[in-house]
């Protein structure tokens, strides 16, 4: 028997698998973030988690290294060159071999695209458009955090909707449904007072937890029909009609078709038509090439096998 491995790095979490040669998952890890932009340690220390997973992952199965025929790495915050090879020769030293390096979003078009051809749009904690086209080629756009806008991303939800709720409550500018709704998840009282002891929470002690209270807010007042949120998703969709059609304009889809692999949260696990539906019209607008948008199923690190075992 043939085996590999597959690692899908995140900010908040990184998913081992180790698949045999018919793609089949015969055990899985899982470790911590391992972006070297959130560590202190910065790349010493996100290499520590991947080969400390890798090599848990070896060990719960009674493997070595030598027993691995190959290893696909997709890991955010591998941008450019230089983090590549930093990353890179960093494993080398910890005895990690046999190895290839990408961004975290390129197996998201891997897992999700039948032919591994396509767009991957990833709206999570961050967000990131990338894609494969026809001939291979290989384009990454946005996933740098603010510096590239992040509009989608749940952190960006967030900021808004504390945005709108700090325009109704505070600055008696707008009213939103926003505010009673995040107020009664959060067990607060819509006062200024409450809302802004809040805050702290909010940037620092309870963000993981405020962060899904206020995107959840967020796209259940959307359906809802509330104005505020309905703005926000206008400027969602926007956005990601963008980074999708730039793909479509810098690189070469042959395809009668193109895939247009949708995963993270945002996209897939919330109760989003409304945003997945103006997405969609907003792409047509911008582009004649005829788009198929698919909600990925699979786990990302699917990716890493089927990228492996490409003819």
């Amino acid at each position: 028997m043939s085996y590999y491995i597959g690692v899908d790095g995140g900010g908040t979490k990184t998913a081992y698998a180790l698949f045999d040669e018919n793609k089949n998952i015969l055990s899985t890890v899982k470790t911590r973030g391992s972006n070297h932009e959130k560590l202190i340690g910065s790349f010493d220390e996100a290499t520590d988690i991947i080969a400390g997973g890798i090599k848990e992952l070896l060990s719960e199965n009674g493997l070595t290294t030598d027993d691995i025929e190959g290893i696909l790495m997709g890991l955010s915050g591998i941008d450019h060159q230089f983090q590549h090879d930093e990353t890179e020769k960093l494993l080398l030293k910890k005895g990690i071999k046999n190895f290839r390096i990408y961004n975290d979003g390129f197996i998201i078009t891997k897992a999700g695209s039948p032919d591994g051809k396509g767009i991957g749009y990833n709206c999570g904690t961050g967000t990131c458009c990338n894609s494969i086209d026809s001939d291979g080629n290989m384009l990454q756009i946005g996933g740098f955090g603010y510096l590239s806008g992040d509009t989608g991303s749940g952190y960006w939800i967030a900021a808004e909707v504390c945005a709108a709720i700090h325009r109704d409550i505070c600055v008696k500018a707008r009213k939103t449904m926003m505010t009673e709704v995040f107020c009664e998840k959060a067990g607060i009282k819509p006062s200024p007072e409450e809302f802004l002891s809040c805050i702290p929470k909010i940037e620092n002690e309870e963000k993981e937890k405020y962060c899904i209270y206020l995107t959840d807010t967020f796209f259940e007042c959307a359906n809802k029909g509330d104005e505020a949120a309905l703005e926000i998703t206008e400027r969602m969709a926007q956005a990601g009609s963008e980074l999708i059609c730039a793909h479509l304009k810098m690189r070469n889809f042959r395809e009668d078709a193109v895939n247009v692999v949708l995963s993270g949260s945002m996209n897939v696990k919330m109760p989003n038509e409304i945003y997945i539906n103006l997405l969609k019209e907003k792409c047509s607008k911008n582009t004649d090439k005829k788009l198929n948008f698919i909600k990925l199923a699979a786990e990302p690190v699917t990716g890493c096998i089927n990228w492996l075992l490409e003819k």
